[in-house]
């Protein structure tokens, strides 16, 4: 493979034009550029200190074979690559000086292109997120089912919405999206633009919440899914999961998945048990500058 058959743009609009069809076709696997790159064009991908956000994707015999995008902050995001092509990818975007800050794909992909780019850059490489990809099979309640019944959060209940999903933030350690809320940024996280769902008991008291992204490609994303630690063990996190897969599969996703933390046990056996199947595993990378050789300041 040589380095120019990736092709290069920063507008959005021509790279979905070449690439939309090619991240549409496994809406599964690619189901965070179809809704990264979708928030994109619908608020416009701003330049950030700028510099913008660069997309590529790769031909072949004219066929689009993967694709990258790479944010104003640094973060470069790939489809599935063989070893070679992530290494070819690493070299020619280290000879056009687009540094990435981190990076994340499935975990084959994203550890080729971590080690070849450290071999250019001299880099650290360190781990910072892993996680299981799951897609939904065939909808299976839960037995026993919880009592109750869900609800879409409405407007009103925003402010339930908001503390709910910085105690979520707080558990798994996204100290990003923390910083976003108590800064008052909401519309800047990355739960903003979602539909929020709870599992409410028969008096109408809310004891667990779910998220969905909006339909593209014919997926959709649950996340976040979040029971207040002291609720929890009692099938309600299962049955809002259910419900708001449910909700997905009546407004014609033919893609409903997940993710979910691989050093969490309870949470993967649960949605394996009510019909998510796993597809694949996603690690992302960070980038440290490289260190300075003796002699040097």
């Amino acid at each position: 493979m040589r380095p120019d058959d990736w092709q290069l743009t920063e507008d959005i609009n021509d790279f979905l034009a070449r690439a939309g069809d090619f991240l549409r076709s496994r809406p599964a696997l690619h189901n965070t550029p179809l809704t990264d790159i979708e928030k994109m064009q619908r608020r416009g991908s701003d330049a950030h200190h700028g510099a913008a956000t660069i997309f590529g994707w790769l031909e072949s015999e004219g066929e689009v074979r993967a694709i990258f995008y790479r944010t104003p902050r640094g973060r470069l995001t790939l489809t599935p690559l063989s070893a070679e092509q992530a290494a070819t990818l690493a070299g020619h975007l280290a000879g056009l000086d687009h540094s990435p800050s981190s990076v994340i794909a499935d975990h084959e992909t994203a550890t080729a292109f971590a080690e070849t780019w450290q071999q250019h850059k001299g880099a650290a490489t360190v781990p910072f997120w892993r996680t299981h990809l799951y897609r939904l099979g065939t909808l299976i309640p839960p037995e026993p089912h919880p009592e109750g019944r869900g609800r879409a959060a409405g407007e009103e209940n925003h402010e339930h919405v908001v503390r709910w999903c910085r105690e979520f933030c707080v558990d798994v350690a996204e100290s990003v999206s923390i910083a976003a809320i108590d800064d008052g940024s909401w519309a800047d996280t990355r739960f903003a633009d979602k539909d929020f769902t709870f599992w409410e008991t028969s008096d109408g008291v809310p004891v667990s919440m779910a998220g969905s992204t909006s339909m593209v490609g014919g997926m959709i994303r649950v996340d976040p899914v979040y029971t207040p630690a002291h609720l929890r063990g009692r099938g309600y996190a299962g049955a809002v999961t259910v419900e708001v897969s449910r909700v997905a599969l009546a407004a014609g996703a033919t893609d409903v998945v997940l993710f979910a933390d691989p050093t969490n046990p309870t949470s993967n056996a649960l949605y394996q048990r009510i019909g998510y199947v796993h597809v694949a595993d996603f690690t992302g990378y960070k980038f440290s500058a490289a260190a300075p050789e003796a002699g040097q300041v």
